[in-house]
Order: structure tokens, then C-alpha cells, then sequence
């Protein structure tokens, strides 16, 4: 009997990791043959983007036009309008969709009464299992300038209703504050797991230093997280494009198209209801070109700055 080294039995050769793990890839199986069928077969349209596209001739009948559905694109009236519309609630929704579960997370981390913490992180929790088309409809009751509660509580105070959906000074804010809304309690997560992993004789070294929570936070609990915070930060640029067309589409209205109107929604008009499938498909083919760019810088300053790699 030998100890240590190779323990296979003598004379019978050795099973390969793919023989020994073959259920396992069975499992998987499924799931490839999903995403390559519908995440890398579809790709295979993006030919219409260099086609004008006729629907009874299909892909491979249809004339090639070269960059004409692009310098189109380029030269449409409302272009530039949808782009900034999609970078500002994009952007807001990163800084803002930041700022709310780090500070709700520093503000759990304080709760001591443990049955309260749990109750209070579920009710937080649950907007994010549901759909924007049920939050949509919950949000167009409370927000309607008619009955809504909430310009039923400013009547109260003496301030005329405020059409909130129907305001393009508003609907950017709105849009920016609901989505907040419905993520952060789920984002809070990741910070609550990383405020668990700070030593805890930190802490107490600073009580015996005199040192009250508020500067335990400001010296402690925020450089504990920074890493994780950078690593979120960074990784979120690469929705810098991706405003949410769920969530715009349930909630906006042609009155609101100068400030809510974004690349998805645009897709959405010039694609399926006006049919204009080359033009649709090259708005988003250059929006991936772009998106694909900033998902690679993201993984490059979160390698840099907080040692974040996949492979």
C-alpha cells in the first residue's frame, strides 16, 4: 500500500474531471444551449443594421446599404435629447442608488434590537421582487394629480397638485427616486455584508480612545467598506446607457418624451410600432458598442483600484 501520491487503484486508468463530473455539466447544459441561443444566435441580426431591412425578404434577402442606417441615426432631430436623457437618469440613478444603501446599511448596522433589524431589512427588501408593471400602476394611483395621496397631502399644506408623471421638470426625478426606491433595500445587502467582515476590536480599541459613533464611523466603518464601495462604483459604469426601459416604458407618456424619452424607449417607437427595424437595430447596436467599452473600463479601474478581477 502506498502512502501519499496518486491513490488510483493499479492497472485501472485514471477518470478524466469531465467523466467524474459529467452530471454536473448535464445540469449546466440547459443553460448554455439558453444563452447560446439567445444571447450569441441573435447576434446574428445585427446584420439588419447594415441592411434596409424588408420584412417579406428577410436577412438574407434584403439590400445592403452600408453605414447609411448610421449617418442617419447621427443626423436624427431628437438623437442628441435621448442621449442625454438616457446618461443623466442613468447617472443619477448610480450616484443617488449609492448614496441610499450604504447610508441605509450604516443605519442598520447601529440597530441593536434584533427582530426589529430583521422586519424593518424585509419591508425594505420586497419592492425589488416585484415587477415595474405592478410598482407602475401602484405609482400612477399615488402620484395622480387628482386623487393620489401624495397631492392629497399637499393640498393639506396648501400647495397645488403637481402632475408628477405628466411634467417633464418632474418625470426625470420621479423615475430616479422610485427606482432607488425599489433596489436599495436589496443593495443594502452587500454593504451589510461587508460591515460584518470590520474587526470588532477596532471598535472597542476606539471607545477606550474616547471615540463616540459618529467618529467610529468616519474612522472606521467608511475605510472598512471603501473597498467594496469603489468595487460597486466602478462596476456600475458600465450601466452608464442602461436608464431602464421597464420601468420608463410603465410610467411615461408622449407629454414627457423631451426628458424621459431614452435609447430603449426610441428603439422601442422606431423598431416595433413604426417597423423601422434597420434603423432600430443600428440605435442599438452603436448603444452596445458603447455600453460593451464602458463594462470594460469598469473592469479595469475595479482591477486597479479595489482588486476586483473575474479570471
Amino acid at each position: 500500500m502506498r502512502v501519499g501520491g496518486d491513490s488510483a487503484t493499479p492497472g485501472i486508468p485514471k477518470r478524466s474531471s469531465w467523466t467524474r463530473n459529467w452530471v454536473l455539466h448535464a445540469m449546466l447544459l440547459p443553460s448554455v444551449v439558453l444563452v447560446l441561443v439567445y444571447q450569441y444566435g441573435t447576434l446574428f441580426g445585427l446584420i439588419m443594421a447594415f441592411q434596409k431591412y424588408n420584412l417579406a425578404k428577410g436577412i438574407l434577402g434584403s439590400p445592403f446599404v452600408g453605414w447609411r442606417n448610421f449617418e442617419y441615426v447621427l443626423h436624427f432631430p431628437d438623437i442628441g435629447r435621448v442621449i442625454f436623457n438616457t446618461i443623466f437618469i442613468a447617472s443619477m440613478k448610480i450616484v443617488v442608488g449609492l448614496i441610499a444603501p450604504v447610508s441605509m446599511a450604516l443605519l442598520l448596522n447601529e440597530v441593536r434590537k434584533v427582530l426589529f433589524k430583521r422586519i424593518f431589512q424585509t419591508v425594505v427588501y420586497l419592492p425589488h421582487f416585484l415587477s415595474w408593471v405592478i410598482l407602475g400602476g401602484i405609482l400612477i394611483d399615488i402620484l395622480s394629480p387628482s386623487s393620489g395621496i401624495v397631492n392629497q397631502l399637499l393640498g393639506l399644506l396648501g400647495i397645488k397638485p403637481i402632475f408628477f408623471l405628466g411634467s417633464n421638470s418632474w418625470f426625470p426625478y420621479v423615475i430616479v427616486i422610485s427606482d432607488v426606491w425599489k433596489e436599495f433595500g436589496f443593495g443594502t445587502i452587500v454593504y451589510l455584508a461587508a460591515l460584518a467582515g470590520i474587526n470588532p476590536n477596532l471598535y472597542e480599541a476606539a471607545e477606550v480612545d474616547g471615540a463616540g459613533r459618529w467618529r467610529q464611523t468616519w474612522s472606521i466603518t467608511l475605510p472598512g467598506i471603501a473597498p467594496i464601495i469603489v468595487l460597486m462604483v466602478t462596476l456600475s459604469l458600465g450601466n452608464v446607457l442602461n436608464a431602464g426601459f421597464d420601468q420608463i416604458f410603465n410610467l411615461y407618456s408622449p407629454q414627457v418624451y423631451e426628458t424621459g424619452d431614452i435609447i430603449d424607449t426610441l428603439v422601442y417607437r422606431i423598431g416595433l410600432l413604426d417597423a423601422q427595424y434597420s434603423l432600430a437595430t443600428a440605435i442599438g447596436f452603436m448603444r452596445s458598442i458603447v455600453a460593451f467599452l464602458m463594462i470594460s473600463v469598469s473592469y479595469v479601474l475595479a482591477y486597479r483600484l479595489a482588486n476586483y478581477r473575474i479570471f
